[in-house]
């Protein structure tokens, strides 16, 4: 059985080309049933985000057919000749294949490593192969060791401490400063794509908990931004003006006026919007992209220094996986094994009772049960012998050798 992964993602190919093979959920319930298709009896996930394409597949076949079979599929479902996407494809066998899930699931694999959101992907698609029936039982312990790994890597390191994007940042900033924004005013100031920018992107959770002067159906013209900050607890500034449109004086008259409670002020225009004097000011907190930038790049070094200790939980993961998924090749001999141990136990017990006929029920009962844990108790050391053998010499030549031991068929 072959266990393997064909993607790509955004370390090997543009956006523009991820965008081509990617597939909207609603498609992979059917996505499945083709490749299933293809491969009678394979278990299959798909794993689709903007960020990378992922087909994952256990089988019978040897790993190049199926990554042949995968690249066909890949190009016949999305009308796009293999030669066109072909060199942007990464192909893993096996124990690559369990690592890479394990570094995926885990946020190692990621554009910004230590987000959460790659986890939550890799559940669903685990959940719609789930309900599409598409997963073998290798498949399914598979994402559930990832899962499991992926809540190693969070518990156990500090991967995914520190906000690493600028709106985040200015955000805890703000909650750190005011504690609650939900009875605080935003002032946005930009119009067009800037403002919106700022609006919908820079400070999106901000504006949904807060009132905004933009929200409150109020359009406000420049020349009147100095009357209406003292309203402004919050102040996000966005425009293309080529120099300074609040100033120091600005501020103090505010100040003065809101009885020095405090401001809080992101100015993430280039060239900035806010004379940077102003941060020099009590109770005003002035972030520019500069400093909310400092602080983004600070986490992520941070979390950098922690990939080598997540990459070491998640090879401990992955060899885990490894030797549980060589044991079963050993399962069909351990099965026959059992099966036979067990035979000859029930054909001597059948004798040991008819010659003692005088037994009473109770006493055959007893004799029953002391016949099955003897049989249990002889399969328990050479089992757990064979697999610790497995996992350290050619499985064939070890079971081979355990088939003439107890006899078996060499076709089991």
């Amino acid at each position: 059985m072959s266990l393997v992964v064909v993607g790509l993602n955004h370390h090997t190919s543009p956006v523009a080309l991820r965008e081509r093979l990617a597939f909207p959920a609603e498609t992979i319930p059917a996505a499945l049933l083709r490749i299933r298709k293809r491969l009678k009896g394979a278990g299959a996930v798909i794993l689709s985000t903007c960020n990378r394409v992922e087909v994952y597949v256990h089988h019978s076949a040897a790993a190049e057919e199926l990554y042949s079979e995968v690249r066909a599929f890949l190009s016949e479902w999305h009308g796009t000749p293999e030669a066109e996407f072909r060199g942007a494809l990464y192909e893993y066998e096996g124990k690559e294949t369990v690592g890479h899930l394990f570094r995926v699931a885990s946020s190692l694999d990621s554009l910004v490593v230590g987000e959460v959101q790659i986890l939550g992907q890799v559940h669903d698609a685990y959940l719609i192969t789930q309900a599409e029936q598409a997963a073998d039982k290798v498949i399914h312990a598979l994402f559930q060791k990832a899962f499991a790994v992926a809540k190693a890597v969070r518990n156990q390191s500090a991967i995914g401490r520190g906000k690493v994007s600028v709106s985040s940042v200015a955000i805890d900033l703000a909650v750190s400063i005011f504690s609650d924004l939900s009875r605080k005013t935003v002032l946005v100031i930009g119009s067009g794509e800037m403002g919106e920018l700022a609006l919908k992107a820079r400070l999106h959770t901000v504006v949904e908990q807060a009132p905004s002067l933009v929200n409150n159906g109020e359009a406000l013209a420049l020349d009147q931004l100095a009357s209406h900050l003292p309203r402004a607890d919050i102040i996000v500034s966005s425009t293309a003006a080529p120099g300074f449109i609040l100033h120091l004086a600005d501020f103090r008259s505010a100040l003065k006026q809101r009885g020095q409670e405090p401001m809080f002020v992101i100015d993430i225009a280039v060239p900035r919007d806010v004379d940077p004097e102003v941060g020099e000011l009590d109770n005003v907190y002035l972030y520019n992209m500069d400093s909310l930038e400092q602080v983004v790049n600070e986490n992520l070094r941070m979390r950098r220094k922690e990939i080598e200790h997540c990459m070491a939980i998640v090879e401990r993961g992955r060899d885990q996986f490894a030797r549980w998924m060589h044991g079963l090749v050993a399962e069909p001999t351990l099965t026959s094994m059992a099966a036979e141990l067990g035979a000859i136990g029930e054909r001597e017990l059948e004798k040991t009772l008819a010659a003692l006929p005088d037994l009473t029920d109770e006493q055959r009962r007893e004799v029953t049960h002391l016949t099955e844990r003897i049989v249990k108790r002889i399969l328990q050391h050479p089992t757990a012998e064979i697999k610790r053998e497995i996992d350290h010499h050619d499985p064939s030549t070890v079971l081979h050798l355990v088939k003439r031991l107890f006899g078996l068929k060499e076709s089991m």
